[in-house]
């Protein structure tokens, strides 16, 4: 198979994967609704003289497999699991729990112009620019004190059990046993099934999950073989049978409704259809530029368009000095993003004492809101989560400067520090970010741009 591997890490890296700022303004839309339905609650509670309390709140999804893309229409779902304790919200019916947790939200989203939305399996809040956050409602409870929960949820008119953490641990437990190509793979899938317009009944992110799992192309080593050879299995096992069945109980159909079943034959269609355009690569006489060409039209995206020209070529060519050595948080520990953590940021220099980092801008505007050379920024963590285990850091220099120096770092460091020290040496748009781990988990992380502009201290 003609190999294009190193294009292709570019493109994963460049324009599948969700860029950080935007990873992190997800979080921030998740902390600040669950905020929402905390005060909300309250509020509530105060009304009505109940006591009603979240005993848990977990992320789910894509989220929380950390398998989101990038989408220009920004149709980004958030999913987030709240629990109740049995015994407090006592014999609710499942529509009425999902209704409180409605109206808990109704008093603080009044200036959304959808409200809160009741659904059948969950309470959404729709963003008028394609967000929306789905509360998924469970409640929990211990048939002995020393025993393990178990959970049940809350979705059509009765309570069904279901654990809240099981999805994303299968899935996490599957990466550590197929290596991080398998959450590269989902990546990949689901850029594909988002790369036409016309395109909008086909399968969700955990089907093409649990296809990719099942026929997953370990045998090979470049992530373009295990892509290009898991579809051809994807493909094969779809015209054996489109039934998709949940991976934590395979008594259990993924497919409920007829809609999902057409769902999974558009996928087929259009997977047999592309991947006969990438036949061409089995040719022992493939071209480079026919390689690229192939891939423009399975992805029908303009990052393999624009290396069709060899004035590309040569920039990828001049771009490539550099060493990649970014980490990335989801393919070192799992995800369970259930607290709070702040970034403080302060700034020094010889002549300049200790100062926040917005009263420092503020006070010199000549640097233009750029943080100038000769200055040491110190970080600190202000975390709510108890007792972590570690605070761990990434530094991550971004641009052209960086890129000629083969400076971008991005590794993580993996010590116990809620503080960290750097010292501004060239310009670009970087950022620093930290996780929270407790019990093997990434419970809470962060992001903060720091914008190092031309002029010096």
């Amino acid at each position: 198979m003609y190999d294009v591997s190193k294009d292709f890490r570019k493109f994963y890296k460049n324009c599948v994967v969700l860029q950080s700022e935007k990873q992190q303004n997800l979080r921030d839309k998740k902390d600040l609704n669950i905020k929402r339905l905390e005060d909300g609650l309250d509020l509530y509670n105060q009304e009505n003289d109940t006591h009603y309390a979240i005993a848990e709140k977990r992320v789910q999804g894509s989220m929380a497999m950390a398998t989101v893309v990038q989408n220009d229409s920004n149709d980004y779902d958030i999913d987030v699991a709240i629990v109740f304790d049995q015994n407090n919200i006592g014999d609710l019916s499942p529509l009425q729990a999902r209704r409180l947790v409605c109206k808990a939200l109704e008093k603080k989203c009044g200036q959304f112009k959808v409200t809160p939305e009741c659904k059948t399996n969950c309470v959404r809040i729709q963003y008028a620019d394609g967000y929306h956050v789905d509360f998924a409602v469970y409640r929990r409870f211990r048939e002995e004190e020393s025993s393990e929960y178990s959970y049940e949820h809350s979705g059509g008119s009765k309570w069904t059990a279901r654990d809240p953490a099981a999805i994303t641990k299968w899935f996490q437990d599957e990466v550590k046993d197929n290596g991080t190509e398998l959450r590269q793979v989902v990546r990949l899938s689901k850029m594909f099934c988002k790369s036409r317009n016309g395109w909008v009944n086909m399968p969700g992110g955990l089907i093409q999950s649990v296809l990719c799992d099942e026929v997953f192309a370990s045998e090979y080593s470049r992530i373009d073989e295990i892509f290009y050879h898991t579809m051809l299995n994807v493909r094969d096992r779809l015209q054996e049978s489109t039934e998709v069945y949940n991976p934590t109980d395979p008594d259990i159909s993924l497919l409920t409704a007829q809609n999902h079943y057409d769902k999974m034959d558009n996928w087929l269609s259009r997977l047999n259809d592309k991947l006969e355009k990438l036949s061409v690569l089995e040719s022992d006489d493939c071209t480079y530029k026919e390689a690229v060409a192939a891939w423009e039209i399975f992805f029908n995206h303009s990052f393999w368009s624009e290396l069709g020209t060899s004035l590309c070529e040569c920039a990828s060519i001049q771009k490539s000095v550099f060493s990649d050595t970014e980490e990335y948080i989801e393919d070192l520990v799992s995800i369970n993003d259930c607290y709070n953590v702040d970034i403080k940021c302060q700034v020094e220099a010889n002549g300049i004492r200790k100062q926040f980092l917005s009263r420092f801008l503020e006070t010199y505007p000549q640097f233009y809101k750029l943080i100038p050379h000769g200055m040491k920024l110190h970080f600190e963590a202000i975390t709510d989560v108890p007792n972590p285990d570690a605070i761990w850091w990434k530094v991550r220099n971004v641009g052209e400067i960086a890129e000629r120096k083969n400076d971008i770092r991005g590794q993580i460091e993996k010590k116990w520090w809620n503080y960290k020290t750097e010292n501004t040496l060239f310009g670009g748009p970087h950022f620093v970010e930290c996780y929270v781990i407790k019990n093997g988990e990434c419970v809470a992380m962060k992001r903060i741009s720091v914008h190092i502009g031309e002029a010096s201290i």
